[in-house]
């Protein structure tokens, strides 16, 4: 019998195959999935035991993780992984350069935390959901509300500031509750809510969302790497790292996420968002506000 030296389509990654069979994981497998992405897939490499207490899940959940992938179990998993990591190591990888390390100063530290927050989101990162999102939020038929949380609300604030330069119908979410009822009148079927949810994930946050879904609107979720319940409502996730040498996480992955859309959005809308900008441009002029 003929016996291929090769395999005829290259074996696809564990890190894509866990992004894609994502919606048909429970919520157990979920969370041993962030371990093993959170950690380029290092935490793979340990005994099963060792990696259920880390992933704080059972071994049984680890052995269904292994076979929703196609594998016949965890050692036919953690060969797989060996091999991509190996792989990995052999070829260069464009990486942020932290640059030179001051001692154990803490811009030394935080800056090579952000680093690889910065590196880990990237790597996890779906280009089929970014692409989505983008188009999302280009489309003019499309009102957006955004809405952040008690630490994320300026990363909803700065992505508010931008696209409602780039396109109408963007409305940034007051921070009180008891306000949300007339924003949700607005919510139909071509509504978007973008929502920042990073632990401790708030429970408002949650209702608000799901209340969106009811009305017909999709929810866009940026959340952490453990993820926000709101994820069972959202229509397209974004997972960012956020942790950091500090008493509060960092969300300059998830500025970095915003940043990149707004760029995209705007390409997308080129020449409706050129003549908002020259609109705008021009009543600063003739108001003068800006002059001395």
């Amino acid at each position: 019998m003929y016996r291929k030296e090769q395999p005829l389509h290259p074996k696809p990654l564990i890190r894509d195959l866990l992004k894609e069979k994502q919606a048909e994981l429970t919520a157990a497998e979920r969370k041993l999935s962030a371990v093993l992405l959170d950690d380029s897939l290092v935490a793979g490499l340990q005994s099963i035991t060792r990696l259920a207490e880390a992933a704080e899940v059972s071994t049984p959940t680890i052995i269904r993780l292994a076979r929703k992938l196609g594998f016949d179990g965890f050692p036919d998993l953690q060969d797989a992984i060996r091999e991509e990591i190996a792989a990995r190591m052999k070829r260069p990888l464009a990486k942020l350069e932290v640059g030179p390390r001051p001692g154990d100063h803490i811009i030394a530290r935080f800056t090579e935390a952000v680093a690889a927050n910065i590196n880990r989101t990237l790597d996890r990162l779906d280009l089929a959901t970014f692409d989505a999102v983008a188009a999302l939020l280009s489309d003019p038929a499309r009102r957006l509300h955004l809405l952040g949380g008690r630490i994320t609300r300026s990363n909803a604030h700065y992505f508010f500031n931008h696209l409602q330069i780039i396109r109408p119908g963007v409305t940034l979410l007051d921070s009180s509750p008891s306000v949300w009822p007339q924003a949700l009148l607005d919510m139909g079927p071509e509504a978007v809510l973008v929502v920042f949810d990073i632990r401790r994930y708030e429970r408002e946050l949650e209702k608000l969302a799901g209340l969106a879904v009811e009305a017909g609107a999709e929810v866009v979720l940026f959340t952490d790497a453990w993820g926000s319940p709101i994820e069972r409502h959202a229509a397209h996730v974004f997972r960012a790292m956020v942790e950091v040498p500090s008493a509060w996480d960092s969300t300059l992955a998830i500025n970095l996420l915003i940043e990149a859309l707004v760029a995209e959005v705007q390409t997308r809308a080129a020449r409706s968002s050129a003549e908002r900008i020259s609109t705008l441009e021009g009543m600063i002029g003739a108001s003068k506000i800006f002059r001395g």
